[in-house]
């Protein structure tokens, strides 16, 4: 099999150097390497053509690019990536398209009909092999890897985008550090930062880190950088998504902040070696850092500030979505109350509330009424049916809410929400206010 006309073997040789493999049967080990690491470390096996055509795809679609999303996922990197080098016409990729439907469920081909033409004039310009080829030559060099959807360490969350997720992703660092993506939190902001703004910062992700969490960011002046640098003092763990290639940091004033994360977390980006930042990949960077953690949590910001796009991201993805408030006469803090007023944000201003976006720390004894499995009064207490669970977890200790709000909260029609609302009424775990529904403490 070739691809660009390149020998098999030549593409096996260039996709080793990006796909770390684990020791061989009856290679040694090092002696502390346990069972479960090796298994976290070792990338699936997988064709090299296929790992060549999605280091290839990352190369000629921009970030977000639904389409190359949707070909990719029915016909598969390798086949998708032929179809644009022979020049297949529109009609005939469209047909293969269809065909491919009864074998995966990953897209509308008669959808994507009136995208192909426009797409494929996307893609046939940037068509290069020595592209390909001085990108995976350049991930060597630096110690740059190939994430791809099916490996151990993919951070399954950016799934969520559906065909605009990342079709691979190139990194540095520490496995460790992907894995703890799934207890994450972003916290943006701000470039332009004020005081109040990078000392908010500083506690937020020290503050999370001492929770266990992850902090992600986007490796930019002032929030991101702060959180990023907070979480490494703080001895946690940080991840930075970028918006060029991994092996040329940007911005360059925090090289020295970028190494230190590769050290200790990891730097991640779905654009190849050499891939210079644009206005438009910072934009498509942000839904990553949006869907890789599990809450998003936007620390200052103007009317305009581009981390409200990251924020836009999470709610359109259901994430949860917090904004530290500022001064109302303080203009880079307006966009945090604009995200509060308007796109139902909630409020947050310590470490401990940003936690409670995603369940820590918000009275979880009320889920375990005693560890000899008895209530206070030593009674067996009832197990609560999915509805009353989801509905309990959709309430505040603080901020009285209302059925409707809890219905949309938890995704249950408001005449469930009044049932479960009754029943945990009854075994005195929620109390009505006059402006709505708690829960008691």
């Amino acid at each position: 099999m070739t691809l660009f006309g390149i020998d098999e073997a030549v593409v096996t040789s260039l996709t080793a150097g990006v796909r770390p493999a684990a020791a061989a049967p009856g290679e040694e080990q090092p002696a502390d390497a346990r069972p479960a690491d090796a298994e976290l470390t070792r990338p699936r096996l997988c064709d090299p053509g296929e790992v060549f055509a999605r280091a290839a795809w990352t190369t000629i679609a921009e970030p977000g690019d639904g389409v190359a999303g949707a070909v990719v996922g029915l016909l598969g990197a390798a086949a998708a990536l032929r179809s644009v080098v022979e020049a297949w016409p529109t009609d005939r990729l469209a047909g293969t398209l269809t065909d491919s439907v009864g074998e995966h469920e990953a897209g509308d081909p008669a959808g994507l009909r009136p995208e192909l033409e426009q797409a494929l004039a996307r893609w046939r310009p940037r068509l290069s092999s020595t592209e390909v080829i001085r990108s995976l030559q350049q991930a060597r060099r630096t110690g740059t890897a190939l994430l791809l959807p099916n490996d151990p360490l993919w951070p399954g969350a950016v799934d969520d985008l559906g065909r605009h997720a990342p079709l691979a992703l190139w990194w540095r660092g520490q496995p460790d550090a992907l894995a703890a993506l799934r207890h994450s939190i972003a916290l943006v902001g701000a470039r332009a930062a004020t005081g109040y703004g990078e000392h908010v910062a500083m506690e937020a992700a020290a503050g999370l880190v001492d929770r266990g969490l992850a902090i992600v960011s986007g490796a930019a002046y002032g929030i991101d950088g702060m959180a990023h640098r907070s979480a490494l003092a703080s001895k946690g763990t940080t991840v930075a998504f970028l918006a060029g290639g991994v092996d040329r940091f940007y911005p360059s004033g925090h090289d020295a902040l970028l190494t230190r994360i590769v050290e200790a977390g990891a730097v991640l980006s779905e654009l190849p070696c050499g891939a210079p930042p644009t206005k438009w990949r910072f934009l498509q960077r942000n839904r990553l850092i949006a869907a890789s953690s599990a809450a998003t949590v936007v620390l200052e910001a103007g009317w305009r500030s581009g981390s409200l796009n990251t924020a836009g991201h999470a709610a359109a993805l259901g994430r949860p979505l917090g904004a530290v408030p500022g001064p109302v006469t303080s203009p880079t803090s307006a966009g945090c109350h604009r995200l509060m007023r308007d796109y139902d944000a909630i409020c947050v201003t310590s470490a401990a509330e940003m936690a409670e976006l995603i369940g820590l720390g918000v009275d979880l004894e009320l889920d375990v009424p005693g560890t000899d499995g008895q209530d206070a009064e030593g009674t067996v207490p009832r197990e609560r049916t999915s509805d009353q669970v989801r509905v309990f977890d959709a309430l505040s200790v603080r901020a009285p809410r209302v059925a409707a709000d809890i219905a949309r909260r938890s995704g249950l029609s408001t005449v469930a929400v009044l049932g479960a609302l009754g029943t945990l009424d009854l075994e005195g775990s929620v109390r009505e206010r006059a402006t709505g529904w708690v829960r008691v403490t």
